[in-house]
């Protein structure tokens, strides 16, 4: 019982900081048309897989389980997608042409800090759902050890990093599959080459630096609460 008053106090927790930070965002950059709007679409496409996953458990029945990991399968790549919209930091032009010297212009700042800030946001949260998501086929598969999860995660990454491309270079929505499911499926079929796999290749790289980051240090954390028992 306090296992699962946790895990909903934490999660309420999540909802409540994500819904906070789309309203910033929305009074902030939406609201007085910034090139940046952008921003506030795709942090909430991005949480819907977060959102997704609190209700992923691994003992539910069949359809049901089945039913919510397609979806978070489909809305995932929202998550770390937005990692990629750091390259929109390149119109920001920080430096002042007089002396080459980084200017220190606030509402630059504020578009740097609310682009780094859903990046990092959206990415960890987002990578926290894809071990948890993990963690519900080991248990349903009865797979063990380290090695099966560190399997599962690399698998989910690299369908992940497909799931980027297709948003950032095709320009597919997750909702044209439902609303264009033959003009996306000969876009899929047609969308291999060589390029193609390398910045799949780059795009998995990035994914398991912050899962591996995560791992390490959750693991540190934990040992060292351990060894001096502070909890």
């Amino acid at each position: 019982m306090v296992g699962d008053f946790m895990t909903k106090k934490l999660n309420w927790t999540v909802r409540i900081t994500f819904v906070l930070y789309l309203v910033y965002v929305y009074l902030t950059v939406y609201r007085l048309n910034s090139f940046y709007s952008f921003l506030l679409l795709n942090t909430f496409l991005a949480y819907i897989p977060i959102e997704i996953s609190m209700h992923l458990k691994a003992k539910q029945p069949k359809l049901l389980y089945w039913g919510l990991f397609i979806l978070w399968l489909l809305f995932y790549p929202n998550a770390p997608y937005v990692i990629t919209d750091l390259f929109h930091l390149a119109r920001m032009n920080p430096y002042d042409p007089l002396n080459g010297l980084m200017s220190f212009n606030l509402h630059k700042w504020l578009n740097f800090t609310n682009l780094v800030t859903s990046a990092f946001a959206c990415s960890i949260v987002g990578t926290w759902s894809l071990e948890h998501v993990a963690q519900t086929l080991q248990a349903r598969f009865k797979l063990r050890g380290w090695g099966a999860r560190n399997l599962l995660v690399l698998i989910l990454t690299l369908a992940s990093s497909i799931g980027i491309y297709v948003g950032r270079f095709l320009r597919l929505h997750t909702a044209y599959l439902f609303l264009e499911p033959d003009a996306v499926v000969k876009q899929l079929i047609e969308m291999w080459s060589p390029r193609m796999l390398i910045f799949v290749i780059f795009m998995t790289i990035i994914q398991l630096s912050i899962w591996a980051a995560m791992t390490i240090g959750r693991l540190l954390i934990n040992q060292y609460d351990q060894q001096n028992n502070l909890l």
